[in-house]
Formats: structure tokens, C-alpha cells, sequence
């Protein structure tokens, strides 16, 4: 009888499997599809120039890059010299800031001035930047 109960079991056992891995695979055919093309990975920002003669420009960046260098380099909207702190950016958008008039670029993040340079600051879909022209040490 023990023989019978045994067989019984094997089969239970077996067909309990073939249930849990029906699930599994079930589960895997059925559930979403990952973000693909723009979705994936993909975030907008926005930079907002504002040139030396008062002229602003805006540029709306999708990206899958994680800093800001990154984004504005996909668009080309930055050239520097690379330093020991990363990226000193120079030009934007094709203006070169005038080091002898005390011009710089000033990066500010919704308004807030940035405390990191572009190659540390951690860009987030939705982020809105402000790059202003900006004389005077």
C-alpha cells in the first residue's frame, strides 16, 4: 500500500511543478514590456541661455544621460577646458565668455545657482537650468 501512496505522491509532486513553472512562465509572457526607445532611460530637460547682449535661447534636451556635461554635450551647447574639477565650461552655445571682462558662465538650477559643476550635477527629468552670461568675479 505504501508503494501505491508513494506513487501517488511522485505524481502530485510532478504535476505541482509542472503548475509553478507554468505560472512562472505565464508571469513572463504576460507582464509589461520594459520602456523601450525614448522611454527607456530617457529624460527632458530644459537649458535656458541667456547670452551677453540679453538674447535667451531655449533648448529642450531628451537625454539618457545621468549629468549635466553629458546632456549639454549631446547637444553641443558647451566647449571648456577639462580640469582637475572637471569641465570648465568656456563657450555656450557658441558665445565664449571674455576671462580679460570678467565673464563667466553661471549655471543655475530653478533658479538656485548650482554647487556642483556640470560634470557632478545629477540631472532629473523635468530639471529646468538657467545659463546666464554673467560678469564680475
Amino acid at each position: 500500500m505504501s508503494n501505491k501512496n508513494n506513487k501517488k505522491a511522485i505524481i502530485a509532486v510532478a504535476i505541482l511543478l509542472v503548475l509553478v513553472l507554468g505560472a512562472i512562465i505565464a508571469w513572463f509572457a504576460l507582464r509589461p514590456a520594459p520602456h523601450t526607445d525614448a522611454q527607456a532611460g530617457q529624460i527632458t530637460i530644459v537649458a535656458a541661455v541667456t547670452h551677453g547682449d540679453g538674447s535667451e535661447k531655449e533648448f529642450t534636451i531628451s537625454t539618457a544621460e545621468t549629468n549635466l556635461r553629458g546632456a549639454l554635450e549631446q547637444e553641443n551647447l558647451i566647449q571648456g577646458d577639462e580640469s582637475e574639477y572637471g569641465l570648465y565650461v568656456k563657450t555656450v552655445d557658441g558665445e565664449t565668455a571674455d576671462e580679460s571682462k570678467q565673464e563667466w558662465w553661471c549655471f543655475t538650477r530653478g533658479g538656485e545657482m548650482l554647487m556642483t559643476g556640470v560634470d557632478d550635477t545629477e540631472i532629473a527629468d523635468g530639471d529646468h537650468y538657467e545659463i546666464v552670461l554673467t560678469t564680475g568675479w
